[in-house]
């Protein structure tokens, strides 16, 4: 019995904003650094997360607590394993993102508003927004990235790219975790780039239909 004041002085906060006093403040970022990951890496945050509740000692905030359910657990990672190979395959990752569309984005904000899940219905739909809008915007600049590198006939341009938004997703939660006001930052930065990427993809798209379009009128 007097070990468990042991264990519970252990837990330690999921983000930790040394002396900023706004709790909410530290709600909103951990909001959207899950709508952003949900977007990139979604079955990857459920585990994480899951893991990290149940065996890290962390608490997780609102209702989060439920990723920590063993078959929530085993559900999320089943399919982190089908995606991390799937996400490999230029034929099967369009399809792949193209499902996900209508699995991601609400799941970011679903996991955004489950952050506030002890905080006013306002503050859930407001991070729920917030967290629906980042996953979209990470998805869709995803997917169109992914899209036009998987017209080229050589695998290891897609294989890179692959790697390489895995390394992104782990150095963005770890940031998240550790200095999310640097992920913040960085966040904001990467949303101004996906917004670019977006743009300039339906613009190509745009001009590769026009004389398509001209030869049908003609």
């Amino acid at each position: 019995m007097n070990e468990l004041p042991v264990l519970l002085d252990r837990v330690q906060p999921l983000l930790d904003w040394r002396d900023l006093p706004v709790d909410m403040a530290s709600l909103a970022a951990l909001a959207a650094g899950l709508g952003w990951a949900s977007g990139l890496r979604l079955y990857a945050l459920v585990f994480v997360l899951g893991v990290v509740g149940r065996f890290g000692g962390v608490q997780l905030p609102g209702e989060l607590d439920m990723l920590t359910h063993p078959l929530v657990l085993g559900l999320a990672g089943l399919m982190l394993l089908a995606e991390f190979f799937a996400d490999k395959l230029p034929w099967l990752d369009s399809v792949w993102d193209a499902v996900h569309t209508f699995i991601r984005i609400p799941a970011g904000a679903a996991l955004a508003a489950a952050v506030m899940g002890d905080q006013s219905g306002n503050a859930q739909i407001l991070a729920a927004l917030l967290g629906g809008s980042l996953a979209a915007g990470t998805h869709f600049a995803k997917a169109g990235a992914r899209a036009a590198i998987n017209t080229s006939p050589e695998p290891v341009s897609n294989v890179v790219t692959s790697l390489g938004e895995d390394a992104l997703f782990v150095g963005g939660v770890w940031t998240l975790f550790n200095h999310p006001v640097l992920f913040l930052v960085a966040l904001g930065v990467f949303m101004a780039l996906a917004l670019w990427l977006v743009v300039s993809l339906w613009r190509f798209v745009r001009r590769r239909l026009r004389p398509r379009q001209h030869e049908v009128a003609a």
